[in-house]
């Protein structure tokens, strides 16, 4: 079959290289794609967001399975633009509904459906411009730190942990009355702070049955040892020591059964991947945030883990017939170290030619490109997370050194990368 896959980061990278291995594959396109998803198939040069293009592109193409890698196209339709189009009805989509995407979309939508179903998540209120009074009363007397989330997309950076009430003060009232992170936070969700480890946990589901992938735990912070500004992700580890049998049974009973269950009673068109960002707090299992895809750089070490085809498993999702498929999970280790521009998260310059890349990688090291470019065969830095590289090792200890030895081998002007990932672990 075809396959279009929409997107161009380091997540798209790692879907196509294993999509490329299936043998239901038979073309692979994505858009608009990067160096890396060239070396896998065809790149077409249109937005992951252009729907007029993308219909096009299916239809031109002939293109049997739909995979969406990144939210905003999601959250902004294109899901129900392609199936309300009679001339594509036998297309196989990966990726929910615009209703249902707005369990990323909007941080109030995801928090009261998860009230409604008794998910475990942090205590909450939400103000607008309406109630931004009582709201700036709220958090003056909340207990600290408090968390500010703005409730729309804001591109990672619009959640925030106040230490004191003038900062959560200051801050609602630069999200609300002066829109500091735009239409995203007009609604901000205020909620209380959880004291846990993070992690990361990913399903298919087709809206009735699911199938468990790997978990991961990346690391958001530009520093060592967690320190430094949020950063879109510098790096992923998996399995997560620390998941083990009896947390992922609680994961499974308090959290993802009743999230699907919550999809099929409020019949949500949902087929595709769920992303629960959870925290740990003592045993038990709180969901964070949804998302309707999976995460970057955490998609760099869990697909590499799972042993089976995934092309056909993506097929069965959009089909309806999951609970056809079973998929299995490599047991060895896997750990990602991203390679950023000089100055990300803040500003950075870009079009650095990128050496070493023709190397031959570590044994069983992976490098998946993001931000990069082609420039007249120059292959050079176009964004903030430039390119990561993931090993599978017997140990995480080992696959952590392995990815280092890979990216010592690859250079760029201001290059930089944390050599802490898994820090907690090895």
């Amino acid at each position: 079959m075809n396959i279009l896959l929409l997107g161009s980061g380091g997540r798209e990278h790692a879907l196509a290289w294993k999509l490329r291995q299936s043998p239901l594959c038979e073309n692979l396109y994505t858009a608009p794609g990067n160096p890396g998803t060239a070396l896998e198939g065809t790149n077409l040069p249109f937005a992951a967001t252009d729907f007029g293009q993308i219909r096009e592109a299916l239809t031109e193409h002939r293109i049997h399975l739909l995979v969406i890698g990144p939210e905003e196209p999601l959250v902004k339709g294109l899901v129900d633009f392609l199936k309300q189009d009679p001339a594509l009805a036998e297309l196989s989509i990966i990726g929910p509904s615009a209703e249902a995407a707005q369990l990323e979309g909007s941080k109030a939508y995801a928090k009261a459906f998860m009230q409604r179903h008794g998910i475990p998540t942090a205590g909450y209120r939400e103000f607008t411009k309406d109630n931004l009074e009582e709201g700036l009363a709220y958090v003056r007397q909340h207990s600290l730190p408090v968390v500010l989330k703005a409730d729309g997309l804001a591109s990672g950076k619009g959640v925030l942990i106040c230490t004191s009430h003038e900062e959560a003060a200051t801050e609602l009232e630069a999200m609300i009355g002066a829109a500091k992170f735009g239409a995203a936070s007009a609604k901000v969700v205020v909620e209380e702070f959880l004291s846990g480890i993070e992690l990361s946990v990913f399903i298919l589901t087709d809206g009735k049955d699911w199938l468990l992938l790997p978990e991961a735990k990346d690391y958001k912070r530009i520093g060592e040892g967690d320190t430094g500004l949020n950063t879109g992700g510098m790096g992923a580890v998996s399995p997560v020591p620390f998941a083990d049998a009896a947390f992922m049974e609680k994961v499974r009973t308090r959290v993802i059964e009743p999230t699907v269950r919550g999809l099929h009673e409020e019949q949500l068109d949902y087929r595709g991947f769920v992303f629960f960002g959870l925290i740990k707090v003592d045993d038990d299992p709180f969901v964070i945030e949804y998302n309707c895809r999976m995460g970057d750089p955490e998609t760099e070490v869990v697909l590499p883990r799972i042993q089976g085809d995934l092309a056909a498993a993506l097929l069965a999702t959009a089909e309806g017939r999951l609970k056809e498929l079973q998929l299995g999970a490599d047991p060895r280790a896997a750990a990602t170290i991203m390679a950023v521009s000089g100055g990300y998260p803040g500003d950075y310059a870009k079009g650095f030619a990128i050496s070493g890349l023709a190397q031959r990688p570590a044994e069983d090291s992976i490098v998946f490109h993001a931000g990069t470019a082609d420039r007249n065969g120059q292959i050079v830095t176009s964004g903030g997370r430039v390119l990561c590289a993931t090993t599978l090792a017997a140990t995480l200890t080992e696959a952590v050194a392995r990815s280092k030895k890979t990216l010592e081998e690859i250079s760029f002007e201001g290059m930089y990368y944390r050599r802490d990932i898994g820090y907690e672990f090895v």
